[in-house]
């Protein structure tokens, strides 16, 4: 399905009735990420998963876009669609956007996190050197005879100094993955009020467990859960158990149907 926003045309898939669920996906993924949650949660629940903008079927936005450029996005979203007080669930990236979008407008139900983004890596000593080599590079590509060649010697520079998150995307999005990432956070998670979930792996190297925990502490109304076995992507690496723990959380929230 689609619908038209300011941004452009977002796609999305609804399914079921009762407590509205919105399952937001992380970066470089899109809705089929979420199909075998989406699924289970549908005999109880309306579940909408959307293609975030420059994701699966939704075009990509025409500039650079920050964590608040997709938070209006889903609070246009909700709006166009008339949900009420939604349980978000998202995803790496996804966590990002629901923190963004509860300690803004508050009308959230309940949150779960699995791998949650919105902490700020300290990034080690090799990160630093290629950054300032290819800040030093562009200012030097910039004098005469040299700024023939500029953007053929960047692109090959960015092919091997990005990551493959980095490498795999287009122009826009490449800036937008940069100023995303380097957005913490932090200060936002004191003011997420509603009941949250956070369910990480414990082999997690993208959002180590230290930031579940972190999280948990400054969250007012979080709980921890960690998974055995599994890294990333950890619902759907250990997803019976997801299922079952997500369940717990959401039971009192349920439609029952005969």
């Amino acid at each position: 399905m689609h619908v038209k926003l300011q941004y452009g045309v977002l796609n999305y898939q609804v399914s079921g009735e009762g407590q509205s669920i919105i399952l937001l996906h992380g970066w470089g993924a899109n809705i089929k990420t979420f199909e075998p949650v989406h699924k289970h949660l549908e005999k109880h629940f309306k579940v909408y998963s959307l293609d975030f903008p420059g994701f699966g079927e939704s075009p990509e936005p025409k500039e650079q876009w920050g964590v608040d450029d997709y938070m209006g996005v889903l609070h246009e979203f909700i709006t166009v669609l008339n949900i009420e007080n939604p349980i978000l669930i998202g995803h790496s990236f996804g966590g990002r956007v629901i923190i963004k979008y509860t300690a803004k407008y508050g009308d959230v139900k309940k949150i779960i996190l699995t791998g949650g983004a919105g902490i700020k890596p300290k990034r080690k000593l090799n990160y630093y050197v290629k950054v300032y080599f290819y800040k030093s590079c562009k200012k030097l590509l910039k004098l005469p005879i040299l700024n023939k060649y500029e953007d053929e010697i960047l692109d090959k520079m960015k092919s091997k100094l990005g990551s493959s998150d980095y490498k795999s995307i287009s122009g826009v999005m490449q800036q937008t993955l940069i100023k995303v990432v380097n957005e913490d956070l932090r200060h936002l998670l004191p003011d997420i009020k509603p009941p949250t979930l956070l369910v990480w792996g414990e082999n997690d190297t993208a959002t180590p467990v230290t930031d579940g925990q972190l999280m948990e502490k400054m969250i007012p109304n979080a709980g921890l859960v960690v998974l055995k076995n599994a890294a990333h992507y950890a619902y759907l690496e250990q997803l019976h158990q997801f299922l079952i723990i997500i369940d717990k959380f959401l039971e009192e929230d349920r439609e029952v149907r005969s």
